[in-house]
C-alpha cells in the first residue's frame, strides 16, 4: 500500500475520475447553459443608447446591486467555511484546499442543478450575478455536510458526495419554494437542515460495518485551534449577508438587522454556556468557533420577517446554548449509542438550530398579520395572498403583488413545519442512500491509520524538507544547506 492513501494505481483512478469531472461539467454547462439578458451584449438595452439616439452607457446597473452581497457569500463559502475546518492538529492543508477543490466543483455543478430546473422550452438557463448567487448557497449544503465526515473520506468521495446532494438539495428546495411556497430567507431549513442531517446520514453509514473510535490526530493543537478562528470570525462578520441576499428594500434591512442581532446574542450566550458547563469555568475553544455562529443559522428562516428585536436576541439566545450544550453532551451520545461519529459537530453548529430556526419561522408566519406587515404581507408569503381577482387588483396595479393561494397564518406556519418534515426526511434518506453509493471501491478509501492525517492527500513540506536535508547532507558531507533552508 505504501505511504499513500490507497494503492497506486487507485490515486491515478482517482486523479482521472477529477478530470472526468471537470470535463462532464464543462460539457453540461455549455450545452444547458448561457448568459442571461443581462449580461448579453447581443441585447440592443445592453449596449446601446436611449430613444433619441445619445449613449447612455451600460444600464442594468441594479442588476450589480447584489455583487457586494454575493461576494460577501463567497468569502464566507471558501475561506469561512474552508477555515473553520482546520481546527484538527494535522489536517489543516486538507481543510482548506478540499474546502477550495470540492467548492469550485460544486459550484459550476450547482449552476448547471439550478439551470435545469429554471430551463425553458427550447432554450437554454440564463446565468446571471442571481444565479451565481444560489450557487453560492446551494454550496453551503454540501460543504457543512463534509464537515460530519472531515478527515475520513478521500477528496473523489467529497466530490461524488456533494454532487449527488445538490441534486437533492435542488429538488428539496423546488418542493418548499414552489410546491409548498414556504419561506426560508436565510435557508435556516433547506441549506443547514438539510447539510447537517445528510451529512451525519452519510457518516452512519460510514459507521455501520466499524464502530467510530478515538483517533490519536482527532483533536486540536494550539495553533489550528488560532487559524480556525479565522474561519469563525469570517463568518461570523459576512452572516448578514448570506440571510439578507436574496431580499430586497426593507424586507432586506430587517434581515440584516434581526441576523446581526441574533448572531451577537449567540455569540455572548455561547461564551456564557462554555464556561458554565466547564470544570474550571473556562471558556472552550470548540464552543467558541462553532456556537457563537448559532445565532446566524436559528434566524435564517425569519430573517426578513418582523419578529422585532427582542424574537431575533431571544431565538439567537436559545441557539448559543443549545449549540453548546449539544457539543458537551450530545454529541458523545450520538457517536456512542448511534455510531454515528460527527467530526466538527455540524449537528450542534447546523442542525439543532437549523431545526429552531424553521420552527421559529413557523411561528413568525403564524403571527403574520396585515396589520404589522401591510401590503408587503403578500410580498413575504406569496401563498397568503388573495385568489380572487376583485381583491387583488388594487395591490396587483400597485405593489406588483401577484395571485396567491388564500392562505391563512395558521394554514402558512403548517405548511412552513411540513416544509421542515420534508427536509429532514429527504436529507436523511438520501443521505443514507448516498454513504452506500460513495462506499463503492471506485471512490476509495481512507485507512483507519491515515484519518485526520494531511498525509494521505498532500505531500508535506516539512517531510520533503527533512528528506532533502538528508539528501544534501549525504551528498555534501552536511556542510552546505539546501537553498530552501536559505
Amino acid at each position: 500500500m505504501g505511504k499513500g492513501m490507497f494503492s497506486t494505481g487507485s490515486q491515478k483512478q482517482q486523479v482521472c475520475l477529477l478530470f472526468l469531472v471537470q470535463i462532464v461539467v464543462i460539457v453540461l454547462l455549455s450545452v444547458l447553459t448561457t448568459y442571461g439578458p443581462e449580461a448579453n451584449s447581443n441585447l440592443l438595452k445592453n449596449s446601446a443608447g436611449d430613444h433619441d439616439g445619445r449613449p447612455t452607457g451600460k444600464p442594468n446597473e441594479d442588476s450589480l446591486r447584489i455583487y457586494p452581497m454575493y461576494q460577501d457569500v463567497h468569502v464566507m463559502i471558501w475561506i469561512g467555511f474552508g477555515f473553520l475546518m482546520t481546527y484538527l492538529r494535522r489536517y489543516g492543508q486538507s481543510s482548506v484546499g478540499l474546502t477550495f477543490l470540492v467548492g469550485v466543483i460544486l459550484v459550476q455543478v450547482a449552476m448547471i442543478c439550478d439551470g435545469v430546473m429554471n430551463i425553458e422550452e427550447g432554450k437554454k438557463a440564463y446565468l446571471s450575478l442571481k444565479s451565481l448567487l444560489s450557487a453560492d448557497v446551494a454550496v453551503a449544503t454540501p460543504l457543512i455536510s463534509m464537515g460530519a465526515l472531515l478527515g475520513k473520506t478521500t477528496y473523489i468521495q467529497l466530490v461524488f458526495m456533494g454532487i449527488l446532494e445538490l441534486i437533492m438539495f435542488t429538488v428539496n428546495k423546488y418542493v418548499g419554494e414552489h410546491i409548498l411556497m414556504t419561506v426560508d430567507a436565510g435557508d435556516s431549513m433547506f441549506v443547514h437542515t438539510f447539510g447537517a442531517y445528510f451529512g451525519l446520514a452519510v457518516s452512519f453509514v460510514f459507521g455501520m460495518k466499524q464502530k467510530p473510535k478515538e483517533h490519536h490526530l482527532e483533536g486540536p493543537s494550539y495553533n489550528s485551534d488560532i487559524f480556525a478562528m479565522i474561519g469563525t470570525v469570517f463568518l461570523w462578520l459576512f452572516w448578514p449577508s448570506f440571510n439578507s441576499a436574496s431580499l430586497e428594500g426593507d424586507d432586506q434591512q430587517r434581515a440584516i438587522i434581526n441576523t446581526l442581532l441574533s448572531i451577537s446574542s449567540s455569540c455572548v450566550i455561547a461564551f456564557a454556556t462554555s464556561a458554565l458547563v466547564s470544570k474550571d469555568s473556562k471558556f472552550n475553544m470548540v464552543h467558541v468557533q462553532n456556537s457563537t455562529l448559532a445565532g446566524g443559522v436559528a434566524i435564517g428562516t425569519a430573517a426578513g420577517m418582523m419578529c422585532e428585536p427582542v424574537g431575533a436576541l431571544v431565538v439567537g439566545a436559545l441557539a448559543g446554548v443549545i449549540s453548546v450544550l449539544g457539543y458537551k453532551y450530545l454529541t458523545p451520545v450520538i457517536q456512542k449509542r448511534l455510531r454515528i461519529h460527527d467530526t466538527c459537530g455540524v449537528h450542534n453548529l447546523h442542525g439543532m438550530p437549523g431545526l429552531l430556526g424553521g420552527v421559529f419561522g413557523a411561528l413568525m408566519a403564524g403571527l403574520a398579520t396585515g396589520a404589522s406587515y401591510d401590503y408587503s404581507l403578500y410580498e413575504i408569503f406569496p401563498a397568503r395572498a388573495p385568489s380572487s381577482e376583485a381583491r387583488l387588483a388594487e395591490m396587483r396595479d400597485n405593489y406588483g403583488i401577484l395571485p396567491g393561494l388564500n392562505r391563512t397564518a395558521g394554514q402558512q406556519a403548517g405548511y412552513q413545519l411540513l416544509a421542515l418534515a420534508i427536509t429532514l426526511g429527504i436529507a436523511i434518506v438520501s443521505g443514507l442512500v448516498t454513504g452506500l453509493i460513495i462506499r463503492l471501491p471506485i471512490c476509495g478509501s481512507i485507512p483507519e491509520e491515515k484519518r485526520f492525517d494531511d498525509e494521505a492527500n498532500w505531500e508535506l513540506e516539512e517531510e520533503c524538507s527533512h528528506d532533502s536535508k538528508s539528501k544534501e547532507e549525504h551528498d555534501y558531507g552536511g556542510d552546505q544547506l539546501p537553498m530552501a533552508h536559505i
